[in-house]
């Protein structure tokens, strides 16, 4: 059974000082696309229990996967014992993955153990995988060549329209669309704001937002011939 790590943030705060951490859909519908499949762990900069984005569970308290993530004994464990990224050894794994939410734009950018732990993933021709605000984690990362991972990689994230939406512009260091394309990257979205859109470009596999996060666990499992 092929192995997945779940990366999730350790900040419970933005920049202005409002209460964020991982987002719920986008950990609860790619975790129930693939854990029947593969064994998944979790882990985050700071290990166990990382903070969850408090308004990702109001908005999301009618959907079913959601409500099951957050009472399934199996996941609350995971959480409870999630690893530090520095305890993690990436041949473990076949497969990464980046939940989104504003917290992962703030630490994993400039998490030099996580930049250290993509590119390990990366180089080695494994999915190097991220949803919505995921993406950030993986900006500072380089192929073997000493590249960006996004340069001239057809890639997707957290739009500026759908984050001057939603009034988090100041809260982020960064706008991820924009930085994908300072990278050199190929940056594609979805028609319109909040639609479903998943790009995968070599073993490069991003989704742009929260409606993104059960179709990109399910290109994850096609690619791993699950």
């Amino acid at each position: 059974m092929p192995a997945i790590l779940f990366v999730l943030t350790s900040v419970s705060k933005t920049l202005t000082g409002a209460q964020t951490g991982w987002y719920l859909p986008e950990a609860a519908h790619p975790y129930y696309v693939l854990a029947p499949k593969a064994t998944i762990d979790f882990a985050s900069p700071a290990g166990p229990n990382p903070p969850i984005d408090e308004g990702s569970v109001k908005m999301f308290a009618s959907d079913p996967e959601c409500t099951k993530f957050l009472e399934d004994e199996t996941v609350k464990s995971k959480l409870a014992s999630a690893k530090k990224l520095s305890d993690v050894n990436s041949k473990d794994y076949d497969a990464i993955f980046y939940v989104g939410g504003h917290g992962p734009v703030i630490d994993l950018p400039v998490d030099a153990v996580n930049i250290k732990l993509a590119g390990e993933f990366y180089q080695a021709g494994k999915i190097t995988a991220a949803v919505c605000h995921g993406p950030a984690a993986l900006v500072n990362v380089k192929d073997a060549d000493g590249k960006s991972i996004f340069a001239g990689k057809a890639a997707t994230g957290f739009s500026n329209d759908e984050e001057t939406q939603v009034g988090k512009v100041k809260d982020v260091p960064f706008l991820l669309e924009d930085k994908i394309v300072s990278l050199g990257g190929k940056y594609e979205k979805a028609a319109e704001a909040w639609g479903s859109h998943v790009v995968v470009d070599g073993n490069l596999y991003t989704g742009q937002n929260p409606a993104s996060a059960k179709p990109i666990g399910e290109a994850i499992l096609k690619a791993l011939d699950l």
